[in-house]
């Protein structure tokens, strides 16, 4: 299989396969969008990933009505983006178990590789941003999850599609206690999808005149 198509099916797994990180919200934590390993995912720091997207977004479509359009595409961003946020620490956390590590020039060589078969940075730049929402100043970090992942499923001599894999990463997100605030919803495990969630606290926000977006 070509290697950017085993690329991309990497990326597409780790972002679809996260409902195994089962998460369940609440108010416990005020100003957090998640709780990983006791650690906050703040709502500002979810905020400023996806302005960095939609700025990039913006430059690259500069016509007002493609814009719209292209946001009208990305309505989930917020989730998506804390959905990668939160998998980033959990699969950091599943490659220290297995002691898995990955170097700033493993991910340059898989960086150069990448923009060989797309035609350039700016080209790489851009898939990435138009396929999954990834910000041109995170490329490097999404470039160190694959390889952690690919390592990772090397490790245990699985693929990163197989139960073994993904049992892993599940482990790690039961160690880490992943909390995520009912806002950007719920997972449903036995579904393996993301369930937007339905709650009082959303419900009272957008009656007091304030529309809580994803």
């Amino acid at each position: 299989m070509h290697r950017r198509r085993r690329t991309a099916l990497l990326l597409s797994a780790v972002i679809a396969a996260a409902p195994l990180l089962a998460a369940c919200g609440n108010e416990a934590h005020p100003g957090a969008a998640a709780v990983v390993g006791g650690q906050r995912i703040t709502v500002a720091q979810l905020e400023n990933r996806v302005s960095e997207v939609r700025q990039a977004q913006r430059a690259a479509v500069p016509d007002e009505a493609q814009y719209q359009q292209v946001i009208a595409k990305t309505g989930t961003l917020a989730r998506d983006t804390l959905h990668n946020m939160v998998l980033d620490r959990v699969l950091r956390s599943a490659a220290q178990d297995a002691g898995v590590t990955v170097s700033p020039k493993e991910i340059q060589q898989m960086r150069v590789g990448l923009e060989q078969q797309t035609g350039g940075a700016k080209a790489l730049e851009t898939a990435w941003l138009q396929e999954y929402g990834i910000a041109p100043e995170r490329l490097d970090d999404n470039l160190r999850l694959q390889l952690e992942a690919q390592k990772l499923a090397a490790k245990l001599g699985t693929e990163t599609g197989d139960p073994a894999f993904w049992n892993a990463l599940s482990k790690a997100s039961q160690q880490l206690d992943v909390d995520l605030n009912p806002r950007y919803g719920t997972w449903d495990v036995k579904k393996s999808s993301r369930v937007d969630a339905k709650t009082p606290w959303v419900r009272e926000v957008t009656r007091a005149g304030t529309p809580q977006t994803a």
